[in-house]
Parts: structure tokens; sequence; C-alpha cells
């Protein structure tokens, strides 16, 4: 008997090996998927430890230093108010990450419950999905900019009009793939063995959207923060003089000739952070679907 448990548990450890060695050459098979995350990680980690970098008010005006340009007392220069832009540009980091997290968990969140329950209850699926459709049908910017323009200016405003913008996709993705998993013979069979709705639901159908959830967040984060920075550039975001990506964009409109590092830094900074989701979006479905990159080959 022992020996019986002996070989069982050398199997069992194989098959882990071999599957965590399939795990390392699917991440080092994707470089976008490691380039993505390094830039975020790096993003993350300069947004989080700026106030111990620095000392330094991110609102403090200097009239003697405005428009200088770069220089080793200020690496990234100074902007109309001789407010130091590096430090901004970290606390407008700050911003842009809280808010594109929040609104992709929140949108995350509201977009699973519905999409399940559309997924497996008929009347609700023509209701909710119709509701979906119509709110899609919206450009997403003009709902954001009506919502605020109904809620005013604030941060938390900002992250509830972008929740109620990106939900309707979540919740249409997540009800595709449920309605794939409602179809597999063990949700049938725990139908028959007279499991309730709710622990079908969220033991087994819940499951089974992770992996396509999880990529759509990531790509939701960067949406998000593309939505922020356009809304305050438009002044319908966060609210002057708070430092945000786009408040320093439209506020570098106008001495754009003088001191075009004003424009640079914050534009390279979105997109920067951008194109690192983004990279990370498109590694992640890679590793969690191995025959979108195969398929990809054929």
């Amino acid at each position: 008997m022992s020996l019986v448990n002996k070989n069982t548990s050398a199997v069992s450890e194989a098959i882990f090996k071999e599957q965590r060695q399939l795990r390392k050459e699917r991440l080092l098979a994707s470089p976008g998927l490691m380039i993505g995350f390094a830039g975020f990680v790096i993003i993350l980690i300069l947004a989080a430890l700026v106030p111990f970098i620095s000392k330094t008010d991110p609102n403090a005006m200097v009239v003697a230093d405005r428009l200088k340009p770069p220089s080793g007392e200020h690496i990234l220069g100074t902007d109309e108010f001789g407010r130091d832009l590096f430090i901004r540009l970290m606390y407008g980091a700050r911003v842009s990450l809280w808010v594109g997290g929040c609104v992709a968990v929140f949108s995350c969140i509201l977009g699973v419950i519905l999409g399940i329950y559309a997924s497996y209850f008929k009347i609700l699926d023509h209701i909710l999905m119709r509701i979906c459709d119509g709110l899609i049908a919206i450009p997403g910017i003009l709902l954001a900019i009506a919502l605020i323009a109904a809620l005013g200016t604030s941060s938390w405003n900002v992250i509830v009009a972008l929740t109620i913008v990106y939900t309707p996709s979540v919740a249409r993705t997540v009800r595709a793939s449920a309605m794939v998993v409602r179809e597999q013979p063990f949700v049938e069979a725990a139908k028959v063995q007279g499991f309730g709705n709710a622990r079908i639901l969220w033991k087994l159908i819940l499951p089974g959207v992770i992996s396509p959830l999880t990529v759509q967040a990531s790509f939701i984060f960067a949406q998000a923060i593309i939505s922020e920075a356009s809304l305050s550039f438009l002044g319908a975001g966060i609210p002057a003089p708070a430092a945000s990506w786009g408040n320093m964009l439209q506020a570098s409109k106008l001495v754009f000739s003088k001191a075009p590092w004003t424009m640079i830094c914050p534009g390279a900074a979105v997109v920067l952070c951008v194109l690192s989701l983004n990279l990370l979006g498109d590694g992640l479905r890679d590793f969690m679907d191995p025959r979108t990159k195969g398929g990809a080959k054929k």
C-alpha cells in the first residue's frame, strides 16, 4: 500500500513539475507580457514612492522657476507656474492608476453579476442585454461627459461615470463565456443532482469566465486611463489644481511653443502606461489561452 502511495506521489510531483515548466516556457515565449508587466510595475512603484522620493508639494507655485527646461534641479523642467513637472507627473500617475484601477474593478464586478445572471435566466437576458446595447450605442466619452455634468466634477464621479460606460461591454463578454460553460456536461450533471441556481452560477460557471475577464480588465484599465485624461483635458474630469495627466496636457496648450516639454512629458506618460497595459493584456491572453498564439501562427 505504501508503495502505491509513493508511486502516486511521484507521478503527481512529475506532473506538477511538467506543468510548472510549461507555464515558464509560455511566459518566456511572450516577451510582450514581460515588457508590459515590467513597465506597469515601474510606473506603479514610482507613483507609490513619490511622497518618499521628494517632499515637494506638487501644487506649490514658484514663479521665479516658471518654464525652466529640464535640468539637474528639475529633471523634466517646470510648468507655467514653476511647479516641478516630474513631481506632478508622478502624482498624476497616482490619480490615473487610482481611477483606472477602480473603474476596472467596479466594472468587472458589475459586469460579472449582470453577465452571469443574463446567461442563465432568459427573462433577465432580454432585459439586461437590451439595456447594455443601448448604453454601448452611445459614444463612451459623450456618455461620460453627460454623467459628469449631472454628477459634478470629482475623482469619484469620474469613476462612477466610467464604470457605467465600461460595464456593458464586460457584461456581454461574461455572458458569452458563461453561456458556453452553461452547456457543459458537468453543469447539466449538477442540475440533475439538485444543485441550486446560486451554487451553479458562482461555483461552476464563474470559474469559467475568469480567464477572459482578467484579460478584459487589463484593457479596461488602459481605456479608463485614456478616458480620464481625455475628460480632464476637456475640463470635465479631475478638477484643477490637482495633478492629472489630462490637466497637465490641457494647461500645456498655452505654453507649448515656449516649453514643449510641458506637453511631451505627460503625453509620453499616458502612452507608456497604456502601452504597458495593452502589452500586458495581450500577453495574458496568450498565456491563459495558448491556442490563440498557435492559431495565429497557423
